[in-house]
């Protein structure tokens, strides 16, 4: 079958991608359906407050932090291979929230954080794969849109998913369960479970299509210097959102598994059309000015969480709350600026994996500092403290971006 020809025009003619795609489809349903009940999840069921919603995500970021050891048990393995086994573990880790009891809170808390943390680990270990064979199946330069369409096609299968956890917990109000009732939640995660598993046999499918010549264990080189500076401000920055903006709109504004749903549904509405067009940006305008405009615009978005249940009436700081939710999602696509970058000044695709998986590492040692301490901020100093630290790390984040030289990129 004859592939459209927007495919051909952005990658390889001999690379095959419609598998890899499905995957994506697969599990993105999948992380749709756990990404819009978690948080409820977490507040209503496990009873985690604030505080302790800091420590879990900081066990949930540890895979992050120690991803170029994780890596480099594996740095024989060729791209596909980690992809593969990284599906693997987030199927394991959906199966085991799936099956946790609730009989016990304590104990619930400690196997939900286990739990949660498998399936982190297996997130993190595409990461840097995904994007490095997403470019690879990609003409050089048609990198930037073939991230895009990865990501489009995922955020497909995510917004199928967060609207059938908008649908299910719909039909079982209408059936007055309580929203605190389990059995939305283990209906949520028990048709994740089966996706997920689903992904990860498409996905021992896959053929090795990726060269297999050993990755670098470690990898730390100067002229990426500025890359990892970048990781540290963006993994400062996003940690707060990750996990204190939803639980803004659960803890704050008593926000419902289908509110929270339909916004994330929303969010990847956004994203799916807005990926392609931020990746073809960056192929035009280039990475630099994409980062500079979107940390600027992240500064906004920054102080309207922290302030805007002063700034309005309770009503109407939610709409806007929701509006910067959203906001807040799609831009953060265009942190795909930064892969573009790495590609640009890297010598060849192995160098590409090494120093993607080193700076997810770095942005991680932030990213577990900032949750831990993020919830205290919270419940000691308020939201807004915790919000205007963020739109700080986005300006000198804005100011670092600026200080890129187009002289850096590597002619291949």
């Amino acid at each position: 079958m004859k592939r459209p020809r927007f495919l051909d025009i952005i990658y390889l003619p001999d690379v095959k991608v419609g598998r890899f795609l499905s995957v994506l489809v697969i599990f993105g349903i999948a992380i749709g359906m756990k990404h819009g009940v978690q948080n409820n999840y977490l507040s209503e069921i496990v009873n985690i407050d604030e505080f302790e919603r800091g420590i879990v995500d900081a066990f949930r970021e540890l895979p992050g932090l120690l991803l170029i050891f994780i890596l480099a048990l594996m740095y024989r393995f060729a791209d596909s291979r980690v992809f593969k086994i990284g599906i693997a573990l987030m199927a394991g880790g959906m199966v085991g929230l799936l099956l946790t009891s609730t009989s016990e809170l304590f104990l619930t808390k400690i196997i939900v954080v286990v739990f949660m943390v498998l399936f982190s680990t297996g997130e993190h270990i595409i990461m840097p794969v995904r994007s490095t064979i997403a470019m690879e199946m990609a003409k050089r330069e048609k990198s930037g849109a073939s991230l895009g369409i990865t990501t489009s096609i995922g955020q497909l299968g995510t917004i199928a998913g967060l609207l059938l956890v908008t649908g299910i917990f719909f039909v079982l109000e209408k059936k007055d369960f309580s929203r605190i009732d389990i059995i939305g939640y283990r209906i949520v995660f028990s048709i994740a479970a089966a996706l997920m598993t689903t992904a990860a046999l498409v996905a021992a499918a896959l053929k090795e299509t990726t060269l297999k010549a050993p990755r670098q264990r470690f990898y730390f080189a100067k002229k990426f210097t500025k890359y990892y500076i970048m990781e540290v401000f963006y993994g400062s920055r996003k940690q707060i959102f990750l996990t204190f903006a939803p639980y803004v709109l659960v803890r704050e504004y008593m926000a419902d598994p289908s509110t929270i749903s339909l916004l994330l549904a929303i969010c990847s509405v956004f994203i799916m059309f807005c990926s392609p067009l931020i990746g073809k940006l960056i192929d035009k305008i280039g990475y630099k000015k994409v980062m500079i405009a979107d940390t600027l615009i992240l500064v906004v978005v920054c102080l309207l969480y922290g302030y805007s249940h002063i700034l309005f009436t309770p009503a109407i700081a939610f709409i806007v709350i929701c509006c910067n939710f959203v906001l807040d999602q799609v831009i953060s696509v265009a942190s795909m600026a930064n892969n573009v970058y790495v590609q640009r000044i890297s010598s060849d695709r192995e160098e590409i994996t090494a120093t993607l998986s080193t700076g997810i590492s770095v942005n991680h040692i932030f990213s577990v500092s900032i949750a831990l301490i993020g919830g205290w901020i919270w419940k000691v100093a308020g939201i807004e403290v915790l919000f205007t630290m963020s739109a700080i790390l986005g300006f000198i984040s804005s100011i670092f971006a600026a200080t890129i030289k187009k002289s850096e990129e590597v002619k291949n």
